[in-house]
């Protein structure tokens, strides 16, 4: 379903009119409900219509709907940022700002790096994916369909295999592939920064390896280099921790956060090292919208209920529910497509392969149309779109979970 009046450059993974949801369910314009494991790409952790957040978008509609943060300050942009400077765990003292969405959370990350460094150079890693604008798509680790056509992009940005179990590439390969960038490519004197994702989102939820991770930490901290976490998908609990680098055992000193911040609000933000936020001049950073008071609102009434421990309960049960499927499906060969389960905590994929080992892209589609017509929305994710990735909120009923998984079993099992 996509009207002449929208782009058709624009794609739609499920050929529906969506009318109204609650909390793990949808329903469609003609009254067909769905059970929803995309939670609008990761943004719905606290499931759609959360009775605080719609409460706190109608009180804060009564009293001020917008105002440039720039031009003069509103109290909502503020305690989000207090709230921020509590919420993130880290050693060091936090500053930020908020912007629209994840890509422009990135796009102000890369030139905070420049002016607190000097430098230019940014590292990414293969299967990345940091938005869709200009800037970001050159840090993104895959060219179709992100990078076609667009012709050149800013930089300059590197690759790196990214070194996880998930992906079969180690520690010590992914050091290698540093050394010899450094050696032949790239200066590391040159280097402004490293991004990466703790978890990465689209290529197929795959899990940093913690070993690299720290090792790295290691190296930017002895050649004055900056590390960007892109917490973007993988934050506000997802991974069963507040963010996803704390299993890594690293602090980084920038911080991307967007998606599930304000409960389906247009909100991002770009936080880290007070003296790093610092680095422009006045007026470098800013914008007409970026951090909108009903959208800090929004956000309030979602961090309030983001407590350590309902985090660690909802991610647990979502992730335990999960894994006993997976294991399930796995010793019962319900199909021959079945590959590896990916991911951390909630924030799970299924690989579908064929038995040659290659990615089963066609399955993938087939499941999708399969579970759509059975109630179940499904997200792909992988390089060649052959993982399915589950985000379903955290805040699901467990009988609604169990129900959805009953459906993506039939359809895992009919397969063909």
């Amino acid at each position: 379903m996509n009207p002449d009046t929208i782009s058709q450059s624009i794609s739609i993974v499920h050929p529906i009119m969506l009318s109204h949801g609650r909390n793990a369910e949808v329903w469609d314009s003609e009254g067909k409900r769905y059970i929803d494991f995309v939670g609008g790409i990761g943004v719905l952790n606290l499931g759609h219509c959360n009775p605080a957040v719609v409460e706190a978008i109608r009180e804060q509609a009564t009293r001020l709907t917008h105002y440039a943060f720039n031009a003069a300050p509103h109290a909502p942009y503020v305690q989000v940022m207090e709230r921020l400077s509590q919420f993130v765990p880290v050693s060091y003292p936090l500053a930020g700002m908020l912007t629209n969405s994840g890509a422009e959370a990135a796009e102000n990350a890369l030139k905070v790096v420049r002016g607190a460094t000097g430098k230019r150079a940014i590292i990414a890693f293969d299967g990345a994916f940091h938005g869709r604008t200009l800037a970001t798509l050159n840090l993104n680790g895959k060219v179709a369909p992100y990078k076609q056509r667009v012709g050149e992009l800013p930089g300059p940005v590197y690759h790196l295999p990214y070194p996880s179990a998930d992906t079969g590439v180690t520690c010590e390969e992914g050091l290698k592939a540093l050394e010899r960038l450094f050696s032949v490519e790239l200066a590391v004197e040159d280097v402004a920064a490293f991004i990466l994702e703790p978890v990465q989102g689209e290529g197929g939820f795959l899990a940093m390896d913690p070993t690299f991770a720290q090792a790295l930490r290691r190296l930017c901290d002895s050649h004055g280099i900056l590390i960007i976490a892109d917490e973007i998908q993988s934050g506000f609990g997802r991974t069963g921790q507040r963010f996803g680098f704390s299993r890594l055992g690293i602090e980084p000193d920038l911080l991307l956060l967007a998606k599930s911040l304000a409960g389906g609000m247009p909100l991002g933000a770009v936080v880290g090292r007070r003296e790093v936020m610092s680095a422009l001049p006045k007026g470098g950073l800013g914008g007409t919208y970026s951090g909108n008071p009903i959208a800090c609102a929004a956000a309030l009434a979602s961090l309030e209920q983001m407590t350590d421990e309902n985090l660690s309960s909802w991610g647990e049960r979502q992730a335990q529910a999960i894994q006993n499927r997976y294991q399930r499906w796995q010793a019962t060969r319900l199909t021959p497509y079945l590959g590896r389960l990916t991911g951390v905590g909630a924030m799970r994929g299924i690989e579908l392969i064929n038995l040659d080992g290659s990615p089963a892209t066609a399955q993938l589609a087939q499941l999708l149309d399969a579970a759509r017509a059975k109630g179940l929305l499904l997200m792909p994710s992988g390089k060649a779109r052959h993982i399915v990735r589950l985000l379903a909120p955290l805040t699901i009923e467990p009988a609604i979970l169990e129900e959805g998984l009953d459906v993506l079993e039939d359809c895992l099992a009919a397969l063909v």
